[in-house]
């Protein structure tokens, strides 16, 4: 394997028992089926455990028609998953604080990825390949999954398991066998994400992985990201050109829209006006794309409002330069944990060389 994942060789072969779902226990999977552009369910509304020892989520369905796991933590603190594109859509603390962004203008109607939250991009970042942009994995519908091991029981947490496999569909656009697992945690108020990637296949195969993280933050030209200062990123507005980070914070002014390269674990994201820092720790994604489209390339997205542009920013999670590669019945395996420190860094409140170097 290229990258820093994890990588676990098991013998065997995944044997789903699909069946209809009722309320227990739990099946392997939750059936459910996309037609004219609707999601169908085979189940209504209801509550369940994963685990005798994990709070319980709800499914409900929105107006939208996708079906959406709610998940909720001790502190009061909620996330909300869509089994489409096994997307977080919302992650808000016990105050309701939202911290994800969502388009104004996001479609919600399969096949379009929905602009906003929490994205998968598989097994292609952006456009560094022949698939579609970000790859296929954030607009196919997912399943719950009752059977995620080897990872174990996680306790005093709220999470979900879910699993998406390839298809036939999937294998004539990508010839590759794989299993994509997601495992989503709230917890203390903080999101942990735990990607896994297995190949199922007779041969190798290598992908790109990458967790889009669309941050609310109150306005973009006042906030700065610290972490990535004197590395190497490839510049997307500059024909992929290598450059060294020369400022001391990532501040923003215009359009940007680059993949920095060897990260850190730890990227702290200062939003002066909120009061508050999210940290991103993330393990087996080496790299971290960041990107704002600014005001005319926001204009020009269809799926995206003219002034969205000034509260939101992403920074994400990614395996790009090195593509992962995976034997046949190797796994690969990611982190991502997003939390918040209320705090100002222009009062001095907060160091955030502190929260980088884990000293708060």
């Amino acid at each position: 394997m290229s990258s820093g994942g994890q990588v676990q060789c098991q013998g065997g072969k995944y044997n789903p028992n699909p069946k209809e779902m009722d309320l227990t226990p739990l099946p392997s999977t939750t059936n459910l089926e996309v037609s004219k552009g609707k999601v169908k369910p085979f189940v209504n509304s209801f509550r369940a455990k994963v685990r005798p020892e994990q709070m319980p989520f709800n499914i409900v369905h929105g107006a939208d028609g996708f079906p959406r796991v709610i998940l909720t933590d001790l502190t009061g603190s909620s996330a909300e998953v869509l089994l489409y594109g096994g997307q977080v859509v919302s992650w808000k603390n016990e105050r309701r604080e939202e911290f994800l962004f969502m388009s104004r203008k996001a479609e919600r109607k399969p096949p379009k990825a929905i602009r906003g939250g929490i994205p998968v991009c598989f097994p292609q970042f952006g456009n560094f390949g022949s698939l579609e942009q970000h790859g296929f994995a954030r607009n196919r519908l997912w399943s719950l999954d009752s059977n995620p091991s080897p990872l174990s029981p996680s306790n005093s947490q709220s999470s979900v398991d879910l699993i998406l496999k390839s298809t036939q569909e999937d294998v004539r656009t990508w010839p590759r066998r794989f299993e994509l697992r997601l495992r989503i945690s709230l917890s203390d108020g903080k999101l942990t994400m735990i990607p896994r990637v297995r190949n199922t296949d007779s041969k190798p195969f290598s992908f790109m992985f990458a967790l889009r993280n669309y941050l609310s933050v109150s306005d973009v030209s006042e906030v700065r990201v610290e972490g990535l200062e004197t590395l190497d990123y490839f510049d997307n507005l500059m024909q992929r050109e290598r450059y060294t980070e020369q400022a001391d914070a990532i501040t923003f002014d215009g359009e940007i829209d680059r993949v920095y390269l060897r990260t850190p674990t730890k990227i702290a994201i200062i939003d002066h006006e909120k009061k508050r820092t999210i940290v991103l720790r993330k393990e087996g994604m080496p790299d971290a794309a960041v990107w704002n489209p600014w005001d005319k390339k926001a204009k020009a997205l269809p799926d995206m409002g003219d002034e969205d542009y000034k509260t939101m920013l992403c920074v994400d999670s990614a395996a790009i330069e090195a593509p992962i590669v995976l034997k046949p019945f190797e796994e690969w395996r990611g982190r991502q944990e997003l939390s918040t420190v209320s705090s100002s860094y222009c009062s001095g409140q907060l160091d955030p060389r502190k929260v980088l170097h884990g000293l708060i």
